[in-house]
Order: C-alpha cells, then structure tokens, then sequence
C-alpha cells in the first residue's frame, strides 16, 4: 500500500494506491468483509484550524485507520514516521512502514470523539472539561450516496448545540466503502478527525464511549464472549498500541459500566436534549422505526422502569432476531431490559426473555463498575475517571466480576 496527503484550501485529501497483491476485498479487525469504491477521500477541518502542518505520525496513523484492511504486507507513506510508530505497525499488524526517520511526538489534552449518542454524552458527562471532536459524514464527490437517510447534519447540529467546546470536522472517508454500505472502513476512522487536529488542539490522548459490553464482552459483531485482549479497544491491544505510539493513546472513561448506566447518565446530565442515537431522525426526533431504536427504546425503558414505548412488533425485520434464541448482541443488556421493562411479554422482546429468564438481582452486576476497566485508563485520567465511577456506582464485587470473566462460556 502506498498512501499520499495533499492539502489545498484547507482540505486534507488521501489517496491509496494498492500494491501487487493487494485487493479491492479487505477484511476489518472485526471480521467484517469490505470493499473499496474509489481510491481517496478528504477530510474538512473547521477554517480557523485548517492550514497547519501535520506531524507525519498523525498523518499516517489517520491514514491507517481508512488502508488498513487493504494493506498487507508493507506500508509506504509520502512522509518519514518515527521508529516508535513503525515498530507497533510490524508488531500489530506484521507490516513493514517507513520510511522512518521522524521524532515522536506528544500532548497534553484529552478530547472526546462525540458521537451525539447516550454513551458519547455519558462519557461527556465524566469529563464536563474535555472538548468535544464531531466526525460529519459528508458527500463524496466521485461516488453516489446510497445511504441517504443517514442524518448526519442533524448529528452535527445537535453536537454544536450542547454549549461545549466542539470542533465539527467534515469527511467523505465513508464512501471509500462500496460494501457493504457506506461506513467506516475501521471503527477507528471516526477519529481520523482528532487525529489531523491532535497538533492545533494540543491532545495527548481521546476518549471514546466504548462501554463494558464493546470493550469486554464482545458486543457488536463480535463473539460472544469476554474479551479481556480485544485487539481494537484494550491499550494493550494492536490498536491501543498504534494510537499510544503516536502519543495519542486510546481512552475509554465508561469502559467499566454498562450501556444502561451510560444511558442513566447521558439522560441525567445537561445533554439530555442532544442525545441521539439514530441515525435516521430529522431534527424533530428520532426516527422511532428502526432497530437501534427499538435497542435503545429497551434499555431507556429499563433505566426509567417503565413499560416499552415503540410502533415496532415482532414481526418486522428488525425486529427478527429477538425471535431468535440467544446469543446475542449485546446480550447483556436484552438481559437488563427484559429484567425491569414492565410488560416486556407483550414487547417485540417477549421471545428473548422466555430463553433469557433474566431478573433485577441477576442484572445487578450491570449497575456497578467493572474495576479492570479504570485500571487500564492511561495515568494521567485515571484517578479523575476512578473518583467519578466510584462515587457514582461502586465497584464490582468478586461475584460480579466474576461474571463479566466468564461470559459466554455459560
């Protein structure tokens, strides 16, 4: 793989170039199958933070995280990169990067990659100080959008109307995807943004919403399982090293809590009105029709102890896989729904929880903190992170933990 930035106007342009034997089929940490569309895409930051150089570790390190599921076996960038930042592309991913010959670098903030949804907003809500970085999806000018009910300017509206300090960057990094949708081609391009801005903004580290069922448990696309080495979000992990090498290393605030308690807390703090998780929804509100609604639906229902509010039955597709026995993702928290959601046998969930047969004292586990999480938190945030888990939930005791380090061996 051969990768270039240019910047022209204030816009950073990439372009990849494959090598022999390369693809257009590439694979995502997570397993997932991509495939390219086109070969570059850009990345708008605000006017007064555009314009400035780049150190190269940045530049590469955001670039990794669009090539990464194309590359095998070396990497060539338009710039030298430092030793640090080569050693942990050989060591995670067996690539050969260079040239080398840069020095490291370093900061000193922690910013937030703020999504707009209840775990962002949680993680917010820990760092009230942090400033945000919103990712806008944005047209791309060689490929048609085939995805347009994605509201992504009303996500951006909404992260600009929290009163914080928030720097909206701009990309059309989505559309590099030609399958299986318009996406992130790794999870972590979300943050390409911060990473361009890590010099002007001064940060030495970003937070992300990852909660206990993404960090530990395999949510998502995952296994089903505990996942103590999970290559994308541990620190110790192949990603976690990558960011840590360009001083920019990976942290996770609500890493120890589940996504119940991010919602109790995105819905009790001063975001409350800003929080969105659709994808779909205009600004009036969400769009109440699609699966992550009726996800979410479930566990704000569970957090107010309240019955289920959704048009949604059990026989739409998205629906259909709670008709399913388990396992399934995100499990722990169907679990947590089906325990306190009152009614839940008349809800699309009343299939999972006959298999489930979930109840309050078997979910309590899910309202306290899981302590390896705050352990791995890097140094310089984790007795702010350890003071707000501790007296806001309390640590998990031996029982709980315990059933965080056997799941999905059940």
């Amino acid at each position: 793989m051969r990768i270039t930035w240019t910047s022209e106007d204030g816009v950073w342009r990439l372009r990849l170039r494959l090598d022999a034997g390369e693809g257009l089929t590439g694979v995502v940490t997570d397993g997932q199958r991509v495939e390219l569309a086109t070969d570059t895409c850009h990345i708008r930051p605000p006017a007064h933070l555009a314009g400035g150089e780049v150190h190269p570790d940045l530049l590469a390190l955001a670039a990794w995280t669009v090539a990464a599921p194309w590359t095998k076996g070396r990497v060539l960038f338009d710039r030298p990169i430092s030793h640090a930042l080569a050693a942990a592309f050989h060591d995670g991913w067996g690539v050969d990067a260079g040239p080398v010959g840069e020095s490291p670098r370093a900061g000193g903030r922690l910013a937030i990659s703020y999504s707009g949804g209840a775990d962002s907003a949680a993680v917010a809500t820990i760092l009230p100080d942090a400033p945000l970085v919103h990712f806008q999806r944005t047209p791309h000018p060689r490929v048609p959008n085939r995805w347009t009910h994605y509201r992504s300017d009303v996500l951006a509206a909404l992260a600009r109307q929290t009163g914080r300090d928030v720097t909206v960057v701009q990309s059309d990094l989505e559309f590099l995807l030609r399958h299986p949708r318009p996406g992130y081609p790794e999870h972590h391009a979300v943050m390409a943004g911060a990473v361009l801005l890590a010099g002007p903004l001064d940060l030495g580290g970003v937070a992300l919403g990852y909660e206990l069922g993404s960090r530990w448990l395999g949510g998502g696309r995952y296994v089903h399982r505990y996942t103590p080495d999970n290559p994308m979000w541990s620190g110790a992990g192949r990603w976690g090293r990558l960011f840590a090498a360009a001083g920019l290393p990976l942290v996770l605030p609500a890493g120890g809590i589940s996504e119940a308690m991010t919602m109790k807390l995105a819905l009790g703090s001063p975001l409350r009105e800003q929080v969105r998780w659709c994808l779909r929804g205009d600004g009036q509100g969400p769009c109440g029709r699609c699966g992550k609604c009726l996800y979410k639906e479930l566990i704000q229902a569970a957090v107010e102890r309240r019955p289920l509010r959704t048009a949604i039955t059990a026989d739409r597709p998205v629906a259909a896989k709670w008709q399913q026995p388990p396992p399934y993702g995100g499990q722990e928290m169907i679990e947590y729904g089906c325990a306190h959601v009152p009614g839940i046998e008349t809800t699309p969930f009343a299939r999972a929880a006959e298999h489930l047969q979930a109840t309050p004292e078997s979910t309590r586990w899910l309202e306290r903190c899981y302590p390896p999480a705050v352990e791995e938190v890097p140094e310089p945030w984790r007795k702010e992170i350890e003071a707000f888990m501790s007296g806001t939930f309390g640590s998990m005791e031996a029982a709980d933990t315990e059933r965080v380090e056997s799941w999905g061996r059940r």
